[in-house]
């Protein structure tokens, strides 16, 4: 045994034996909030530098420019996936389920919580290498991927159990947040809301030691700087309240647009053979979109720090339409623009290869949004006045809260950005009215629509996830007699009731295809009778079953239902058309029993 695993062998009987369990998963979440924090700051740092260089090399004489520099970045993660990253965890997961938060949510259900050790440094280059070039996306969801990938692998180091090994994939996630934004309390909503976790003060505790060893970790090392250096300086008027409602109800509907615009992108880019394809074909539509709107170059971070100062000419930057730039009207077209063209970079940023998270794009566009109604309201010629730094501000939480169906987690977000509550009772109004709008129309969100499509999706309800959780190859029953349908009655009778304690036979032909089922209690009625050996076959003998479990399509809580509708005590499974052998409800549902009992104690 290599010298390295022996002493993790020793520590964990070690500490099995002197630290009780919940003061040694206090100490990890410590650790790993100060691990993610290291991981995010290290991620922002690298990209910083490239983005740097970048501008000290190259002379942005003209916006022409940033048509280059993206495609440049997008060339380079492509060539480092295809040469140098060549393995991935999990092949057969379509892309939509590679982004970030998705394949995490993935491996808590479907791998453990094992996450390979790989996306603990291929985050660390290649969204650095997107983002610092140019790529429309985000640092946030990368910086998660590589802090889980760290908790993931330390906790099979210290060999803890699936439980454990999920609430450090959770603190993992609150500590890259945290150390982002420097919002703890945020943080901490966000890892309850996307990872659906109990909140209960055994998993609350570790949380917030994550959040806030994450927090410290970033004072540490960049003191008192803050993404956004914001103070308040017009509060809530009561009179604003429906323009507080018309901006919730705006930024829902652009959550409606930003979901179903980024997968309908996605199965376009799906259709294309090849990655390379991929990559000119949206290489060339992410710079024809930057040469006329160059605030999406990037994350765009200095885009909402430039509204919300109210340099909104700086914010959009040299365009085509210089021109006609003294026309407020114009710079609403172009701030809607950008909220309506920043979901497209975005997302063909992650079709053509390129690395990132959705997040930040998100916050771009909300605040490009929100400013554009904010000025709308004020130039409508009503004699109307709101707060277009404020607009700027709750325009992100709505658009964060339509689009991740994360209502807290947007509303704490920008109070911890703003530095207070002042602006409390908008973000609530306006968050509820968007999440209200989306969560009716769509039931999942950008992270988790895939996955409930596919049956892989953990949510609150515990006996759904006592069903998600189950593994139907454990519960199929192999052992039954299969016939063909020209076998002769005798024949039945001694090769497969004789030779067999079940009371019903599945029927197939020589290619192993389903036919159907023969029940005995049908046999008994003729079994007795010698004279139908030779005359009556298996075809004659035949019925339907009353219902098909199809192996790999249907999920579990669809057998569950085909049991109870049904009222069947066994059900025939298929694969590809062929039998593949029979689930009981006795057994289904002793399974199911005890996966409850598993999953409630966890």
């Amino acid at each position: 045994m290599p010298k390295s695993k022996s002493t993790f062998s020793w520590f964990s009987t070690w500490r099995h034996k002197y630290i009780p369990q919940k003061d040694f998963v206090l100490v990890l979440s410590f650790i790993v909030g100060l691990l993610a924090g290291i991981v995010t700051l290290i991620l922002k740092n690298i990209t910083f530098t490239i983005h740097s260089l970048l501008e000290k090399g190259i002379v942005f004489t003209d916006y022409h420019l940033y048509f280059i520099l993206p495609v440049v970045g997008l060339l380079l993660v492509y060539l480092l996936k295809k040469y140098v990253f060549r393995k991935e965890l999990k092949p057969s997961i379509p892309s939509f389920i590679k982004r970030s938060i998705p394949s995490l949510l993935y491996s808590l259900l479907r791998q453990k919580g094992l996450i390979s050790f790989r996306l603990i440094y291929h985050p660390l280059i290649l969204a650095p290498l997107t983002v610092g070039f140019g790529g429309s996306v985000g640092l946030l969801g990368p910086a998660i991927t590589s802090g889980s990938a760290l908790s993931s692998n330390l906790g099979s180091l210290l060999r803890v159990d699936k439980k454990t090994r999920t609430l450090l994939i959770a603190c993992a996630t609150a500590g890259a947040m945290a150390s982002m934004f420097k919002s703890p309390i945020a943080a901490v909503v966000f890892a309850i809301e996307v990872f659906s976790l109990d909140l209960t003060f055994a998993s609350l505790l570790p949380l917030l030691i994550a959040s806030i060893s994450s927090v410290l970790t970033s004072y540490f090392f960049l003191g008192d700087e803050v993404l956004f250096n914001f103070t308040v300086s017009e509060k809530f008027y009561l009179k604003d309240t429906l323009f507080y409602i018309i901006l919730g109800i705006g930024t829902g509907l652009a959550s409606l647009y930003f979901t179903k615009v980024y997968f309908a992108i996605y199965a376009f880019f799906e259709k294309l053979k090849t990655k390379f394809l991929r990559l000119i074909i949206g290489g060339l539509a992410i710079g024809v979109m930057l040469y006329f709107i160059p605030p999406l170059y990037g994350e765009g971070l200095s885009f909402i720090t430039n509204l919300l100062e109210d340099h909104t000419l700086e914010a959009i930057g040299a365009t085509p339409f210089d021109d006609y730039i003294d026309n407020i009207w114009m710079v609403i077209v172009l701030l809607i623009g950008i909220s309506i063209f920043k979901t497209i970079a975005m997302t063909i940023t992650f079709t053509a290869g390129g690395v990132g998270g959705v997040i930040i794009p998100t916050m771009v566009m909300g605040s490009a949004l929100g400013n554009a109604i904010a000025k709308m309201i004020n130039n409508i010629g009503l004699g109307f006045h709101v707060s277009e730094a404020n607009f700027t501000l709750i325009g992100m939480a709505g658009l964060i809260a339509g689009v991740i169906h994360a209502p807290l987690t947007a509303i704490f977000l920008i109070a911890e950005i703003t530095g207070g509550y002042e602006l409390f009772i908008p973000l609530m109004i306006t968050v509820a009215m968007s999440f209200l709008i989306t969560k009716n129309l769509l039931e999942h969100n950008i992270y988790t629509q895939e996955l409930a499509k596919r049956g892989d999706l953990l949510t609150y309800n515990k006996d759904k996830n006592a069903l998600l959780l189950m593994n139907l190859d454990r519960i199929i029953e192999t052992n039954f007699i299969a016939i063909t349908p020209e076998m002769k009655l005798g024949e039945i009778l001694s090769e497969a009731v004789a030779k067999s304690n079940r009371n019903i036979y599945p029927v197939v032909d020589a290619q192993n295809k389903f036919l159907g089922i023969i029940l005995l209690n049908d046999l008994r009625k003729i079994m007795f009778d010698q004279k139908l050996y030779d005359k009556i076959t298996a075809s004659d003998l035949l019925e339907n079953a009353p219902a098909m479990i199809f192996y790999k399509k249907d999920t579990m809580e669809e057998i569950m239902k085909k049991f109870e509708t049904s009222n069947a005590w066994n059900l025939p499974v298929i694969y590809e058309g062929e039998y593949h052998g029979f689930v009981s409800k006795s057994k289904l549902l002793t399974a199911y029993r005890k996966k409850l009992i598993d999953f409630s104690g966890a």
